[in-house]
C-alpha cells in the first residue's frame, strides 16, 4: 500500500477497508510514516468523516496498536464500565464504580487526570495521602477480582495509536471531529477489559462539547460505533452549563462522593449517579428492568454495601481509611475567600465554565500537562442557581494552593455568578438518553 493513496481516498471521501486502516495505523505506531503524511489525513478526516462501519474500523485497529488487559477470566460478574466527557466538579465515577460493584457487576476503571477545565478522577483520588493510580497490570485484575472494581491510570503500552493520534490531532486543529473522538474514546476503554458501556456525554459551558446538538452527534457516533462492535452500551447526554455538586476540587469531590454512597449527596449528583448505575446494570444483564436496577441500587446504598468497597478500594491501593475518614470536613487550604451575593433575590445562573477557568487559578486544574494541582484547592458551594440568597450573604467559598492564586482566581469567580429579582426555573440534567442494548 502507499500513504498517498490512503491520504487520497479519504480526501476523494471514501470509505477505509479495515485492511488499510489496519497497514496505515500500524505503520505509523512503528515510526514508518511521518507526522505529515498522518495530519493530512487527519484533516481529510476532520472534513470528510467517517461512516459508523470504518470508525469501528478504526477503533479496532487503535484497540489492536498496544497490549489490552486480560479480563476474559471473570466470568461470574458481567464487565461493565462507564465514560464521561467531563466537566468542573464532575465526580460521578467516584461513587459510582463502587455502586456498580456492590450491584454485582466488575467495572475495570481507567481514568484520566484534569486538562483544562476539566478535573482529573486520577488527580482527586491522589488526594487521599498514598492512594496509588498507577497499577501494575496483575495488581489492577487482582482488585477488580477482590473488589469488584480498580482504578488506574493509562500507561504507555495502552493504545499507543491514541496517544500519537491526539498529539497530532491537537497540534494540527484537528481535535474537533466525531469519528476520531469516538475511536478515541471507544478504543481506550475496550483496551481496559469492559463488554459494555454507559457514556456520559457533557455539553455547555464547562464541557467539550458547547451544544447539546454536537453532544447527541457523538451520543449517536459511540452507541452506533459500539452496536457495530458487537457491543451493548447506553448514552446520557446531560447538562454541564453549572458546575456539578457543591464541591469542586480534588479532595472536596472525594468528600461529596463519600456523601453519595451514603445516599445523602447533592441531588443533581444523585440523579446522575443513580441513572448511570442502573444503565450499567441493565448492559450487563443483571437485571431486568429499571424498576428492577433502581430497587438493587437503593439497597446496595442503603446497606452499606457500596461505602464499604468504596472503603476497601482505598486500602487495596494505597491509601489509609483512618486518614481519609479524619480528613473529612477539615482539610481545607488556608488561602480561602467568601463569594457574597451582591443583591437580595435568587441565583439565576452559575456558569460553570467561568468556574473550571477560575479553578485553574485556584490550583484545582491544569493548564498545560506540565501543571501541578493542589489538593485542597477548589470552591464550596452553599448556595446554587433557583435558591433565594439575600445581599451579603456568603453563597460560596474559595480554596486557593496559593494566595498568589486566590488573588488571580476570585475576580473570575464572582462574575461566573448571575442574579434574578424572579425565581427561576432549573435546566434539566438529563436532555436525551440513547439506548442500544
Amino acid at each position: 500500500m502507499l500513504v498517498t493513496e490512503i491520504i487520497a481516498k479519504k480526501r476523494d471521501k471514501l470509505e477505509h477497508s479495515y485492511e488499510e486502516l489496519k497497514w496505515f495505523i500500524d505503520a505509523y505506531v512503528d515510526g514508518s510514516i511521518p507526522d505529515y503524511q498522518v495530519s493530512a489525513w487527519l484533516m481529510a478526516v476532520v472534513l470528510n468523516g467517517m461512516s459508523f462501519e470504518e470508525t469501528a474500523r478504526l477503533t479496532q485497529v487503535m484497540i489492536e496498536s498496544g497490549k489490552t488487559y486480560n479480563l476474559q477470566h471473570l466470568t461470574d460478574r458481567p464487565l461493565v464500565d462507564k465514560h464521561s466527557t467531563g466537566g468542573v466538579g464532575d465526580k460521578i465515577s467516584l461513587p459510582l464504580a463502587p455502586i456498580a460493584a456492590a450491584m454485582g457487576l466488575y467495572v475495570p476503571m481507567m481514568s484520566g487526570r484534569a486538562l483544562g477545565i476539566t478535573g482529573g478522577t486520577l488527580d482527586k483520588l491522589e488526594s487521599i495521602p498514598g492512594y496509588r493510580t498507577q497499577l501494575k497490570d496483575y495488581e489492577f485484575i487482582q482488585y477488580i477480582e477482590e473488589n469488584g472494581y480498580a482504578m488506574t491510570g493509562q500507561t504507555q503500552d495502552i493504545v499507543p495509536a491514541d496517544r500519537l493520534l491526539y498529539a497530532l490531532r491537537d497540534v494540527t486543529a484537528c481535535v474537533e471531529s466525531i469519528p476520531l473522538i469516538t475511536a478515541s474514546i471507544l478504543s481506550k476503554k475496550f483496551a481496559e477489559g469492559a463488554q459494555s458501556f454507559v457514556f456520559d456525554v457533557k455539553w455547555g459551558t464547562g464541557a467539550f462539547m458547547k451544544s447539546a446538538t454536537d453532544a447527541e452527534k457523538l451520543a449517536e457516533s459511540l452507541t452506533k460505533t459500539m452496536q457495530r462492535l458487537g457491543r451493548r452500551s447506553v448514552a446520557l447526554i446531560t447538562n454541564m452549563n453549572e458546575p456539578l455538586g457543591l464541591k469542586m476540587g480534588n479532595f472536596l469531590e472525594m468528600e461529596e462522593s463519600y456523601l453519595c454512597l451514603e445516599g445523602k449527596g447533592p441531588q443533581d449528583v444523585m440523579i446522575l449517579v443513580e441513572r448511570q448505575a442502573c444503565y450499567m446494570a441493565l448492559a450487563g444483564g443483571i437485571v431486568k428492568n429499571m424498576e428492577e436496577a433502581k430497587e438493587l441500587y437503593h439497597q446496595v446504598v442503603a446497606s452499606g454495601k457500596a461505602k464499604d468497597r468504596f472503603l476497601k478500594n482505598i486500602e487495596q491501593q494505597g491509601g489509609s481509611v483512618k486518614e481519609f475518614e479524619a480528613m473529612l470536613g477539615v482539610y481545607r487550604s488556608e488561602h480561602y475567600q467568601d463569594i457574597i451575593a451582591t443583591t437580595t433575590g435568587y441565583i439565576q445562573h452559575i456558569d460553570a465554565g467561568v468556574v473550571g477557568r477560575a479553578g485553574l487559578n485556584l490550583g484545582v486544574g491544569r493548564a498545560t500537562k506540565q501543571d501541578t494541582v493542589s489538593p485542597v484547592a477548589g470552591v464550596e458551594f452553599y448556595k446554587k442557581s433557583g435558591d433565594k440568597v439575600s445581599e451579603g450573604e456568603v453563597i460560596a467559598r474559595a480554596y486557593a494552593g496559593s494566595i498568589t492564586g486566590l488573588k488571580l482566581a476570585m475576580p473570575i469567580l464572582e462574575g461566573a455568578f448571575s442574579f434574578s429579582n424572579e425565581k427561576v426555573v432549573k435546566q434539566s440534567m438529563i436532555q436525551k438518553e440513547l439506548i442500544v442494548l
